[in-house]
């Protein structure tokens, strides 16, 4: 009998969450709704509604002062033969390829160096994080302009060895390296990230390989690398993708013009000539769904070729 008034009364009351909390009430979902409302319509009012106008505006001929004009694919046939479009693509593919693979390397360098349990580690690490935030904004742009220009910092040290500088953001040759240099320099966020999961390799490997006689290098090669690929992959995804979406550093050091002689032309500064120099909204739209598919289709080819690469505990 007490079962079965246990069950009538578990009938009336309603279902009871995990861990014998009480019971859901009908008011719940609605309050639920009330919180989630400024979130979804953030959403649809500054992520999807954009998406939808914009690829709407990439069909279109739409100069943002007279009505947009239908023109089928005539913006995306008139990319095959922009050759600044071309060079823009060139010029940001080299500032990913580059820029992504370095600053990695030096992300997970200082990682782990800072794992080794140094004294004022929490000084250190926000010390190294501190450019990831700095990192893209006009204040840094305008500075290594400075420190790149004809009498910056790097051409004054270089004087002491006797060695005569040059213009380097203003020299086509090294405009862009200057970037890439910049962009390494911003590893804060990725090595925090390396930092965390090498605190996650259990102890034990490095013990069982120091009793067969392995050295650092083959320990770094067959223990720590091996075990940080989803690390890796995570962090490879993520700093593709924002390398791609770079334009402050661009537009403040060559001034907007992506000079000298294109050779700062990032896609994105590239889009932004397009769409609010020269008012051609509807060709910029096209570029930016452009640079969304370039983005999609590499992300799957990491994904893709992670199954071949990255290993996991299970």
């Amino acid at each position: 009998m007490s079962v079965v008034s246990e069950l009538r009364r578990t009938a009336r009351s309603g279902p009871r969450r995990a861990g014998g909390q009480a019971p859901l009430r009908r008011g719940d979902g609605r309050a639920a709704a009330v919180f989630l409302a400024p979130w979804f319509a953030g959403l649809l009012l500054i992520t999807v509604g954009p998406m939808v106008a914009s690829a709407y505006l990439a069909f279109t001929d739409y100069s943002l002062l007279t009505d947009p004009t239908w023109v089928g694919l005539e913006n995306f046939v008139r990319m095959l033969d922009d050759a600044r479009l071309h060079n823009a693509l060139r010029v940001t593919f080299t500032y990913v390829l580059t820029g992504v693979p370095l600053q990695l390397v030096v992300a997970l360098g200082l990682a782990m160096l800072l794992d080794r349990g140094m004294r004022g580690l929490s000084f250190y690490r926000s010390v190294f994080y501190l450019p990831s935030l700095l990192g893209g904004s006009v204040a840094i742009a305008i500075l290594w302009r400075q420190i790149f220009g004809v009498d910056g910092l790097v051409n004054v040290f270089l004087g002491f060895f006797g060695v005569q500088g040059r213009g380097w953001v203003s020299d086509p040759d090294t405009a862009l390296w200057t970037l890439v240099i910049l962009h390494v320099w911003t590893f804060g966020a990725p090595m925090i990230i390396f930092l965390a999961g090498l605190r996650q390799i259990p102890e034990m490997y490095y013990e069982a390989a120091a009793i067969d006689g392995a050295s650092r290098v083959r320990q770094f090669f067959h223990i720590t690398l091996p075990l940080l690929t989803p690390i890796v992959f995570f962090n490879l995804v993520l700093q593709v993708i924002g390398a791609f979406q770079s334009f402050t550093q661009a537009f403040v050091v060559s001034g907007g013009t992506g000079g000298p002689a294109d050779s700062t032309m990032f896609y994105t500064l590239y889009l932004y000539q397009k769409g609010f120099t020269s008012l051609e909204m509807g060709y910029a739209s096209a570029m930016a769904w452009l640079l969304v598919i370039i983005v999609a289709i590499l992300t799957a080819i990491n994904f893709f070729a992670s199954k071949f690469w990255v290993f996991y505990d299970d």
